[in-house]
This record gives C-alpha cells, structure tokens and sequence, in this order.
C-alpha cells in the first residue's frame, strides 16, 4: 500500500477512530490504529504478538482492530464496492469489449473460500471440498480486478448456485432492478447486459455461461474460450486480494460472526489499492490455491428459451468478431 492511499484512509477514518486524551491516558494516534489494522489484515499474526510489535496490550490490539474494520465498512466500503450504473456502468460494458472481446458483458461473478476456525454449532455445514471450514465469499468483478458487489458467510459446503439465489445480485436481477434494459442487436437478437459464470451457475438472460458437454462445435468452443478469458477477471481479483491481504488464506482464528467484517474490509481495501494504482508483487500469488468447488458441467435442457437464444446469437457474433 501506497503512503497515499495510508493517508487516504487515516483522513477517511479520523473522525470515527480517533480517541480523545484524558488526564488518565494518552490515546494511539490514528495512523497507529490504521497501521495494527493493515498488519493484522495483512498477516493474520496473534493479537498477543501484534500488541507487542505496536507497544500495547492484546486487549487493546483487538479492540482496535475491531473498531477500524467496523469504521471501514462504514464509511469507505459504500464508496468503493458499488454496483456500476449510469455511465459507470457503460464503460464496463465497453471495458469488457475492449480488453476481452466479450459483448455487452459488465461483470464476472465467482466465489471462494475463507479459511476459518470451526464454529462451536454446525460445524459440519461449514467443512467444504478442500477438508477445512470455510465461509464463502461470492463477487461479482469489472474489467479492471475491483469488486462491485460482495456477499460473504454462507457456509463452505453450500454450492456456488445456493449462493446466488440468496444473494442480493440474485433478487435483484430476477426483479429486473440490477441491470437497465440495454440491449444491443447481436445477429438480429436483442441482447440485454449480462454478467458472466462458471459452469456451477445457471444460464439466465443475465448471467451466461459456457457450453456443456465436450461434443461442441468450433463456434461453441470460441464462445467457451472468450467467456473463459473474460471470466478470468474475477479469479485474478481473488488472487490479488489474497495476495495482498493474506489473512484470507491464512486460518482466520477470529469468532464467526466478524468473519465476514474482516472480508468486507479486505474487499474495500482491495478496490482502494486498484484504484489508487498501489504496487503488486506477482511473487504474492505463488501460494494461493483459488479453487472453490469442483464446476458442475450442467446440462442446459432446462435453462431459460430466451437465455439460450442469447447465447446462441452472442456465439454466432464471435464468430465474425
């Protein structure tokens, strides 16, 4: 992270962290506070060690820690993970066209886990297919790795499918309240925005996917390819949020119920860096294993007509494009 971005955050926060002075103490600056919060993020060392590094107690260190990630979720997460509209939204669209190749397209949705202790109740429903707890962490991602919508906690068994449809993207786009009606004529079919899914996720009018199966034909298969690419966004915006802050690789060895307060910081703190343009070391991404479930290569007989006529006309545009 960037002295900018550092100083970005102390200016955001100060009024909600800051602590007066009292005759009985002498509070931690503000910069101070910041800084046990992005090392803790950045780490996910023992509180008890994170206190003596920073010369205070462990109490003192988690409380802390606690307060800043609450203030981030306040007060910057509403200003940096938020669902593209307006003209912010036409240059995703046109972003996805330009470096991928992929029309109409304004965003890439995907999940991953978040290593945690196992809780006391339920525990079973949080061991995942890689033998460890976990809690899931679904995003939907633009061209450029940020994080435009984020829904985090639903148990590490559950199915990328069961997350969706009890998301907020879910309800949304089945209201017709996520994406304005858009449509650009793609061999005389008018093709709404849509966002772009693994082969876990059904086959929507605005959520497309690959092909099944491996009988495809080369049309099918440059579809498949050009969807793949484009989607590779949001398993880089994984890889890079990890790689910077590593407690979400690491055992998060905090209760259950902040689990998902420190990934929605870790998100917003994401988006602040792309942003800001903040150095990235590739080396970050060696030790990080991204996969969430194995894709379920559905058969697509039961997908929606219009989702299906969508596709096809998008395949048959690739073709020439």
């Amino acid at each position: 992270m960037s002295q900018q971005s550092f100083n970005h955050i102390c200016d955001q926060l100060s009024v909600f962290i800051e602590r007066r002075t009292t005759k009985f103490r002498s509070p931690h600056p503000v910069g101070k506070r910041v800084m046990v919060t992005l090392w803790r993020l950045a780490t996910n060392i023992e509180f008890r060690t994170l206190g003596h590094l920073f010369g205070m107690g462990r109490s003192t260190a988690c409380m802390i820690f606690h307060d800043v990630v609450d203030a981030i979720n306040s007060i910057l997460l509403p200003k940096y993970i938020k669902f593209p509209t307006g003209q912010a939204l036409r240059n995703t669209i046109d972003g996805f066209r330009t470096r991928w190749g992929f029309p109409q397209c304004c965003g890439a949705i995907d999940g991953t886990h978040i290593p945690i202790i196992a809780p006391k109740e339920h525990h079973a429903d949080y061991y995942n297919r890689k033998c460890h707890h976990s809690v899931l962490l679904q995003a939907v991602v633009d061209y450029n790795y940020r994080f435009t919508n984020i829904n985090v906690g639903h148990a590490g068994k559950h199915h990328d499918a069961h997350v969706l449809r009890e998301s907020s993207v879910f309800l949304k786009a089945s209201a017709g309240e996520l994406l304005p009606n858009w449509t650009e004529n793609l061999d005389n079919v008018e093709v709404p925005p849509f966002i772009i899914g693994d082969p876990a996720y059904p086959l929507l009018t605005w959520l497309m996917k690959a092909y099944p199966g491996n009988n495809l034909s080369q049309e099918q298969k440059v579809f498949n390819y050009r969807l793949s690419r484009a989607r590779m966004t949001v398993e880089c915006a994984f890889g890079r949020l990890k790689g910077r802050w590593r407690c979400l690789i690491k055992r998060l060895d905090n209760e259950l119920y902040s689990v998902s307060g420190i990934a929605k910081a870790c998100c917003t703190l994401h988006n602040l860096c792309e942003v800001h343009g903040d150095f990235f070391n590739e080396n970050w991404l060696e030790d990080i294993d991204d996969n969430v479930n194995v894709p379920a290569n559905r058969n697509d007989d039961n997908a929606n007509t219009d989702a299906k006529q969508i596709r096809k006309a998008i395949t048959n545009w690739l073709k020439d494009n």
